[in-house]
């Protein structure tokens, strides 16, 4: 067992070293946000929000290495001093972030936005698509949507209370996350460590929708860096963490990022499939896997607390998102609180994801949809969604490359690196039936498909660790 540790504690110290050299790479293309030499197209076009920017925006390799460096539980640690409260005891006032002036639309654009409510109910009830998540959003951009109503007007209108209590604070992702560390098993993940590459691999897409950002900003659109990470960790395929980091990075941004990201994560069944065949060969998809071994239960209880020790030692701007995600698990694994545990797992996660995702439809307004950014949001979040999921599969099949003939993984388990738990395994499955009835991969899958979770989380770190205080 202790053997296991050390080799899993390896892995995981891999997987977050490469991260972030991934941040690194591409950071380097992401000038594009930070130029302000005057008005025109592309390059030379001053981006909205960073006009007053001077050369400690820049990007630069050896600032980021050393920023990312600075970020570090390790360094705060030890440079940081403590700091005396205040005389009156108290915080200062928090000041909201600024918003956009979205402007206003006309009333026949909220009948679209009904039309396109009860389609998100259809493809929830009729199809199966996530009904969880998608009646609430669904019935959220309905009634938010029904002119006169007024469900969405502050400070009165129960949509938008619901929005300004916990989805525009972060503090229903928090609670989604927590939820979420109660009921994953970490078992498969624990008991084959390397499939953790292939939840690292998936982040690809998170850090390639940078470029996908600054090709929009050359067709007239205006994002900047802090912006574009935000809609990049699209691509995780995790609603909490996308809201997150909207929310540290830019709020105003918010509820079009959490519809894209929910709708996505929905939407798994529907997008992964046409690229998992298209990167995949008949032969690949019915490799076989052994059911990973019986992890014990010193392994699961023992997990979250090294998870979140790493967290605190290398990367502490992750650690409301991971520490939430351990603190949960870790109350399961336990079995000393069971109470605690079921109530996360059901009750609480239940009562979250309803107002939650009612917080998420109530931002589907047509004066923040029928946009060009906000389409842009989509498109890019589209993107980045493919690319992780490209990234897991063909990251798999790098690793064929190099093990024995009798260890092969199924590269369809790459696929599932994205956070969408337990569906992203369960469409990696369900694709390896069609193939062969007799190929059962779904807890191979669940291995770098709770990867997939934390290494969104980390690349919400590296995200807010570089570029939360410009």
């Amino acid at each position: 067992m202790i053997d296991t540790q050390i080799k899993f504690r390896k892995h995981i110290i891999a997987v977050t070293f490469a991260i972030m050299a991934i941040a690194c790479v591409l950071s380097l293309g992401t000038t594009t946000f930070a130029q302000a030499k005057g008005e025109g197209t592309g390059l030379e076009r001053t981006i909205k929000g960073t006009e007053n920017w001077g050369e400690e925006h820049n990007i630069n390799p050896m600032q980021f290495i050393q920023n990312i460096g600075k970020s570090t539980g390790i360094y705060q640690i030890l440079t940081q001093k403590a700091k005396a409260p205040s005389e009156s005891g108290f915080k200062p006032e928090v000041v909201e972030a600024p918003q956009i002036d979205w402007g206003t639309a006309p009333g026949w654009q909220s009948l679209i936005m009904i039309g396109v409510g009860f389609l998100i109910v259809y493809l929830a009830v009729g199809k199966g698509f996530e009904p969880l998540l998608l009646i609430p959003i669904g019935f959220g951009t309905i009634l938010v949507n029904i002119i006169g109503a007024g469900m969405g007007d502050l400070p009165d209108g129960m949509l938008a209370i619901i929005y300004k209590a916990g989805v525009g604070n972060e503090f229903f992702p928090m609670l989604i996350f927590m939820g979420i560390g109660a009921m994953t098993d970490f078992g498969p993940l624990i008991a084959n460590p390397k499939t953790a590459i292939l939840g690292g691999a998936a982040q690809f897409g998170v850090f390639f929708t940078l470029f996908g950002v600054a090709v929009m900003n050359l067709f007239g659109l205006n994002y900047n860096i802090m912006q574009a990470c935000a809609i990049g960790i699209i691509g995780g395929a995790d609603g909490p963490t996308s809201i997150y980091v909207s929310g540290k990075l830019a709020p105003e941004l918010m509820g079009v990022i959490a519809v894209a990201a929910y709708s996505y994560m929905a939407l798994v069944p529907m997008i992964q499939p046409p690229i998992m065949k298209a990167l995949t060969s008949k032969k690949e998809r019915m490799i076989h896997m052994p059911n990973p071994r019986k992890v014990s239960k010193m392994e699961k209880v023992l997990f979250p607390l090294m998870l979140l020790l790493l967290t605190i030692l290398l990367l502490p701007p992750a650690a409301p998102l991971i520490g939430m995600l351990a603190f949960g698990n870790f109350v399961k694994e336990s079995g000393a609180a069971t109470r605690l545990s079921k109530t996360m797992e059901n009750e609480l996660m239940n009562i979250v994801s309803i107002v939650l995702s009612l917080g998420v439809g109530s931002q589907m307004t047509p004066e923040k949809i029928i946009k060009g950014e906000s389409v842009g949001i989509i498109v890019l979040g589209l993107v980045a969604f493919a690319v992780a999921t490209a990234g897991g599969l063909l990251m798999a099949k790098l690793m064929n490359v190099f093990l024995p003939k009798d260890k092969k993984i199924n590269p369809l388990i790459g696929s599932a690196g994205v956070s969408a738990v337990p569906m992203a395994a369960r469409v990696a499955h369900k694709v390896a039936q069609s193939e062969d009835p007799t190929n059962f991969i779904l807890m191979n899958a669940m291995g770098p498909n709770v990867a997939g979770v934390i290494g969104t989380a980390v690349a919400a770190g590296v995200f807010i660790a570089t570029y939360g205080n410009l």
